[in-house]
This record gives structure tokens, C-alpha cells and sequence, in this order.
């Protein structure tokens, strides 16, 4: 573990490791039907103001946890700085939770013959396209999982071609000991700013870094407000650009980016959440049972307090319920998120 105000490669203080302990999560959100709280959804929220302070902690925002593909940006910047040549789609594809859609499978192949490679050197787990429609026309016409179809091929495809083009082996390139892996921590510890706790291994394969939902926002603010031509500008760039490249058609997360001009945000697995402005405002989310529904409404009550206009968040509100064909409810932000609940965002009231 990293001494307290180490300084990373870039010369930036890295603080130590977040504490490995129990989170203290806080209701963030409630699921409300008739009038009455019929469920509740814990997690923690940060937010970041622009000269990078901390306007808004709800919850536990120090404990360690795994961001999961929240922190494919942070990756993305580190396979740049080691040399990978892509910008555009592409790069954002290297970011990417794809949901498995032709663009995104062309993509990937198109990186990986940059590095005269193919779909055989991928290394992540094989799987069945994400978004559902397009798992169900894959099942329908007899096409079985492959690492193509999985959500992080683009990321897998763009560290072996980092390998290739900088002589570093292939075979092991998911070793958290490999040359490529430990460039990628070094900048997992730049732009958090801490040391990284635990290392672990994500769903694809690939390792994966614990930091603080603090730390995975200000990478985040870092990377949305870095100078022109950098690396962190140039992912920024990318996914603010070709969104869909960086999720998929319909998903919330490029939906939420269309809908605030200059927004860089991105989901993870397990309720996690990012999302910055290009002035550095920021906010982070992390939702304790992994859930979805609490995840957007909550990320949009989260930008609100960061000044973002509510007319522009007005589909991230939450989720309505269904009684019969009549809405009875909606999921909203908790009290704790008082007064940007969803009711508010979404300019309307409800029972």
C-alpha cells in the first residue's frame, strides 16, 4: 500500500487505499406505490462541485468497492498513455459496455486486425449479446456465446492491440502482473488519486481495481475537463461523440448524454454510476443491491443539485408503476436527495 501523498507517475499526490470494510449505505431511493413506500433502495452519492469539492455526500463514499465497468474510461486513458492510436468510435469502443450490436462486434474487429489479430487472441469470457432484442435475433437464427458478442470485447480487443503494437506477451494479458495491467493500475491511482485496495477479477476477466466512489468521481472530472489533445480529453472526446458506440442504442446511459450537452457518463454493473460536466461538477452513484431502476433516478436527482436543468432530466425521473393499466407510482430519490426527489425532476406529482 501506498504512504499517504505518494506521488504518482504523473507526479500527482496519491493518497492511501480506501478502508476494506462493511459500507455504511443510506436509503437513496424508494419505490412508492398508492401513496405508500413499498420498497427502499440503499446506496451512496457523491458530488462534486467544479474546483473539485465535495457539494453533496450521502452515504459512504470512502469505503472501498468496485466501480466495474464505471471504470472503463479510467482504463481506456491508461491503454493510451501506453501507446493504443485510436480515437473516434473506436476509442470509444475500448470504453464501451457494448450492447452487442453488429456496429459493435464490426468495431472490434476492426481493432483487433489493426493489431493483425482476431477474435480467437480475446482473452474475455464468451457471451451472448447484452441488449435483449439482439440476444433473442442471435438466438433465433442458432448463433451460439462468443467473446465477440460479450459486452467487453471492445476493451479486450484494444489491450491486445496496446500489447502487440508495444511488444508486451499476449497470451497473459489479463495478469494483473503483466506490463499492460500494471500501466493500467498506475492510472487507476493517477486519476482517483489513491492507492488501489483490493484487485480482483471483473465478469469479462479483465482485473479490476477497488478505489472510493470518491476517487471513481474525481477521475471522472478529471478525464471530462482534461486539455485538448491528452489522453483523458481524447476518451472524453470519443464517448461524448459516438455515445451508442459506447452502450448501445436505447440504453440510458447514451440517452442521458444526448439529453445534457457536454455530459460524460458512464454505468457499471451493480448500480454504479458516473457522470461529469465539462466545468468538472460531478456525481457518482452507487446503488447497494445493484439495481437499475434506483440507479438512473437517482443519477438524475444527483446532476439536478449540480445545476443541470430538470427539463433535461425529465425521463430519467423514475420508473413508473403499473396498477392494472392506471400508474399508481413511481421509484424516486430518498429524502436524503430532498428537494431534487423524481417528482420534481419530472415536474409532476404522483400518487
Amino acid at each position: 500500500m501506498r504512504e499517504l501523498n505518494t506521488p504518482s507517475a504523473s507526479g500527482r499526490s496519491v493518497a492511501e487505499a480506501p478502508c476494506v470494510r462493511e459500507p455504511l449505505h443510506v436509503p437513496v431511493a424508494q419505490l412508492v406505490r398508492g401513496g405508500v413506500i413499498e420498497g427502499i433502495h440503499y446506496g451512496s452519492v457523491v458530488v462534486l462541485g467544479a474546483d473539485g469539492r465535495v457539494e453533496l455526500q450521502i452515504g459512504d463514499i470512502e469505503v472501498a468497492f468496485y466501480p466495474r465497468s464505471a471504470l472503463k474510461p479510467v482504463q481506456a486513458v491508461a491503454l493510451l498513455r501506453a501507446g493504443l492510436p485510436l480515437d473516434g468510435d473506436l476509442l470509444a469502443l475500448t470504453a464501451a459496455s457494448h450492447s452487442g450490436e453488429e456496429r459493435h462486434l464490426a468495431g472490434t474487429r476492426r481493432i483487433l486486425e489493426l493489431a493483425g489479430l482476431a477474435e480467437d487472441d480475446l482473452r474475455n469470457v464468451k457471451d451472448l449479446p447484452f441488449d435483449p432484442v439482439v440476444r433473442e435475433d442471435w438466438i433465433r437464427a442458432g448463433r451460439l456465446p462468443s467473446r465477440l458478442a460479450q459486452n467487453c470485447s471492445g476493451k479486450h480487443a484494444a489491450m491486445l492491440c496496446t500489447a502487440r503494437l508495444a511488444g508486451w506477451s499476449l497470451d497473459d494479458y489479463l495478469d494483473p502482473a503483466h506490463p499492460l495491467q500494471r500501466a493500467i493500475a498506475e492510472t487507476v491511482e493517477d486519476l482517483t488519486g489513491q492507492a488501489v485496495a483490493r484487485v480482483t477479477v471483473d465478469g469479462c476477466g479483465a482485473p479490476l481495481f477497488s478505489v472510493s466512489l470518491h476517487g471513481l468521481a474525481r477521475a471522472a472530472a478529471r478525464i471530462a475537463t482534461a486539455p485538448p489533445g491528452s489522453p483523458e480529453a481524447r476518451v472524453a472526446e470519443a464517448m461524448r461523440e459516438h455515445a451508442e458506440m459506447a452502450s448501445g442504442s436505447g440504453r440510458d446511459v447514451a440517452a442521458l448524454m444526448r439529453a445534457v450537452p457536454g455530459l460524460l457518463s458512464k454505468d457499471g454493473f451493480e448500480g454504479v454510476q458516473v457522470a461529469a460536466l465539462p466545468d468538472g461538477r460531478t456525481v457518482a452513484v452507487k446503488i447497494a443491491d445493484g439495481a437499475d431502476r434506483a440507479r438512473v433516478p437517482v443519477t438524475a436527482a444527483a446532476l439536478a443539485h449540480c445545476g443541470v436543468d430538470p427539463a433535461a432530466l425529465a425521463e430519467f425521473a423514475g420508473a413508473r408503476l403499473l396498477g392494472g393499466e392506471a400508474v399508481v407510482g413511481r421509484i424516486r430519490p430518498a429524502r436524503a436527495l430532498e428537494p431534487l426527489t423524481a417528482a420534481a425532476v419530472s415536474g409532476g406529482t404522483y400518487a
